[in-house]
């Protein structure tokens, strides 16, 4: 009787103590996992730095321009006519004065022959009344006639010519021409456009600066030029500012030259012109991608040396007990090992101040000789463990913008 109820007892003991074994495991499985994650240090992050130091800063003040030629038109016909000759080619080099259409003048020509005959009449009829006068036989009313009509002829004929002049086009400047808008055999009303005519050896540049930029601007002063698709630069100095304030922009137009003998620029470019401002002493500046902002603030990270901390379960004084009791040596590392200082970041509020190209001003918050991140902040947090990695570094690229060490 007893060993039938013997085979239950013991299936029944088995299975209280799988089921205890099966939640033991559990509990110590999860409690290996939170240690784990609690005590796991996460990796280090790379990052580029820049370090702050203050120094000689050229600010700038940056707007946006549409480069034209120094002497640029667009050359139209005075009267109408049809095109007889183009002696030009597009792009050509084209000297002052030098003939660019001409059209059909036949008819002005045959009408100065004309008026220069009645011209040579007229002058014999003048040169008679007068003999006639001398001699006491002419009258002098008939010798103001034929002087009257000797004028009016020659100023026939002087407004024949001009009208004539007005058939043939003359490059008013040295320069190169466009392409040719008119064909040989067209009819041309007045006003029609027929090329474009442009000196491209100096170049002008208008641009707008706000009013608050107006005091440090003057005439003479150097300008960078730069257009969008290179990163070449030309010289220019302001030649021309307006005196008057856009009262529905408040914008101030200026007026640059900038020489062009490379030939680069061209009329109609949008440019990026930048007002080179004097120099300044003792500024901090960073690259721009160092700078972060937030709702709370604009704030960088500084990279510092990671806080030491004693080991666990040993006090404070305890601890520096124990470093005194070992030897001097048992700090260092071993001969031929090289220990890596470990790094975090703290989070830096700051006060930017202007901008300039790539950099801006801080005015507060930083010291000379802080170790600021300028690339990889968007997987930082305050406290986070970095290491330094300088080959790629946005402080590199800023085309002198940084202060000069």
């Amino acid at each position: 009787m007893i060993k039938r109820y013997i085979v239950p007892v013991i299936v029944l003991i088995l299975v209280v103590l799988l089921g205890v074994g099966l939640v033991g495991f559990n509990l110590f499985r999860d409690k290996a996992i939170k240690d784990f994650f609690a005590t796991m240090q996460q990796p280090a992050a790379p990052v580029s730095t820049y370090t702050v130091e203050p120094g000689v800063w050229t600010p700038n003040i940056e707007a946006i321009g549409t480069v034209s030629a120094i002497q640029g038109v667009e050359l139209a016909v005075e009267v109408a006519g049809i095109v007889k000759d183009i002696p030009f080619k597009a792009n050509q080099m084209i000297e002052k004065g030098e003939a660019l259409l001409q059209l059909d003048d036949a008819i002005e020509k045959a009408d100065i022959v004309a008026a220069k005959a009645q011209d040579v009449l007229a002058d014999q009829t003048l040169e008679r009344a007068r003999t006639l006068n001398t001699r006491g036989v002419g009258a002098v009313s008939s010798v103001d006639e034929a002087q009257s009509a000797s004028l009016a002829k020659k100023a026939e004929i002087a407004k024949l010519q001009a009208v004539l002049d007005q058939k043939l086009i003359k490059a008013p400047f040295k320069g190169t021409v466009g392409i040719p808008r008119i064909e040989l055999g067209q009819y041309l009303s007045p006003g029609t456009v027929v090329v474009s005519l442009q000196d491209l050896n100096t170049m002008r540049v208008d641009f707008t600066v706000p009013e608050q930029s107006l005091a440090s601007i003057n005439i003479d002063q150097p300008i960078k030029l730069n257009l969008t698709d290179n990163d070449e630069s030309f010289d220019g100095v302001i030649t021309a500012i307006e005196p008057r304030i856009d009262p529905s922009t408040r914008l101030v137009s200026v007026r640059a030259k900038v020489e062009n003998s490379s030939g680069k620029l061209r009329p109609g470019q949008f440019a990026q012109v930048r007002v080179t401002l004097p120099k300044e002493e003792n500024v901090v500046t960073l690259p721009q991608t160092a700078l972060v902002s937030s709702l709370y603030g604009d704030y960088v990270f500084v990279v510092r040396p990671a806080p030491e901390k004693p080991a666990e379960g040993t006090a404070p004084a305890d601890a520096a007990k124990s470093d005194e009791a070992k030897p001097a040596d048992a700090a260092k590392p071993a001969e031929g090992e090289k220990k890596e200082e470990k790094l975090v970041v703290s989070q830096v509020f700051v006060t930017p101040g202007r901008r300039s190209g790539l950099v801006v001003e801080v005015t507060k918050g930083l010291k000379k000789g802080d170790i600021v991140v300028t690339a990889g902040q968007n997987r930082l947090s305050p406290g986070a463990a970095v290491k330094i990695d300088n080959s790629v570094n946005p402080a590199n690229t800023t085309d002198a913008g940084l202060p000069k060490k």
